[in-house]
C-alpha cells in the first residue's frame, strides 16, 4: 500500500504555535540523544510515524533516506510510512504509538496519553520523545506547503491547498521564526510546562 500525502494541512496558526512547540521541545531530545536515551533509529522511527499520520511528501523521503542511512530495513521503514507498528521494538512502540496519537489529534494528545509515556519512560527520556514528535511536526506542517508548492510549480496542483496558502505559510517562516525564539526563551524563563502536566 503506498503512503497517503497532503493527509493534513495546517493553518498559518497553527503553524505558528507548531514552530514554537518545536522549539521548546528539540533541546529536550537533544539532551536525551546526548545520554543515549534515544537512538538515532528510535528518532527516525518517531519521525517516520508522525510523517505518515500527516502525509508529507518531503519529509518522507528524507526521513527515508536518513532512516536507511541509519540502518533501518526498507520494509521496517515502509511498514511505518502505511501507519504499521508490527516489526518495531518493544521498548519503542508506546512512543510510537503517542507520536502517531499526537499528529493524529494535531498537537493535542490526552493528558492520559502523555502520562503513559512519562509512566513508561520516565521525564527526561519523555520529553526527548516529544522533542522528536515535535520536530518532525513542525517539519510537516511547513513541508506540505512547499511540497504542494513545488508540485505546482511542474504544473500539478494539490486540491487541498492553494498558491496563497502555499506561499503564506513558506514565507510566514520569515515572520514567526524570530518571534517563536523569543517567545520559546521567555517561556522557559518562566518556567512555562512544556507540555500540560510537566
Amino acid at each position: 500500500m503506498a503512503q497517503e500525502f497532503y493527509k493534513k494541512i495546517y493553518s498559518l496558526s497553527e503553524g505558528y504555535v507548531i514552530l514554537y512547540q518545536a522549539l521548546r521541545s528539540m533541546p529536550s531530545m537533544a539532551r536525551s540523544q546526548r545520554r543515549n536515551e534515544l537512538s538515532h533509529q528510535f528518532i527516525e522511527r518517531i519521525m517516520l510515524a508522525v510523517t505518515e499520520v500527516n502525509g508529507c511528501a518531503v519529509c518522507s523521503y528524507g526521513h527515508t533516506k536518513m532512516a536507511l542511512e541509519q540502518g533501518m530495513t526498507s520494509e521496517e521503514i515502509q511498514k511505518l510510512l502505511t501507519g504499521a507498528t508490527d516489526g518495531i521494538p518493544d521498548d519503542e512502540v508506546k512512543a510510537i504509538l503517542f507520536a502517531q496519537h499526537y499528529a493524529d489529534t494535531r498537537g493535542h494528545p490526552s493528558a492520559a496519553a502523555w502520562q503513559q509515556i512519562v509512566d513508561t519512560y520516565g521525564t527526561s527520556r519523555a520529553l526527548g520523545i516529544l522533542g522528536a514528535t515535535r520536530a518532525i511536526m513542525f517539519g510537516n506542517a511547513y513541508g506540505i506547503p512547499l511540497s504542494a508548492f513545488g508540485n505546482r510549480l511542474r504544473g500539478k496542483p494539490i486540491k487541498k491547498t492553494s498558491l496563497p496558502y502555499e506561499l503564506a505559510m513558506i514565507l510566514s517562516i520569515i515572520v514567526f521564526l524570530p518571534i517563536a525564539v523569543v517567545h520559546a526563551l521567555i517561556a522557559g524563563l518562566l518556567r512555562v510546562p512544556i507540555i500540560q502536566g510537566t
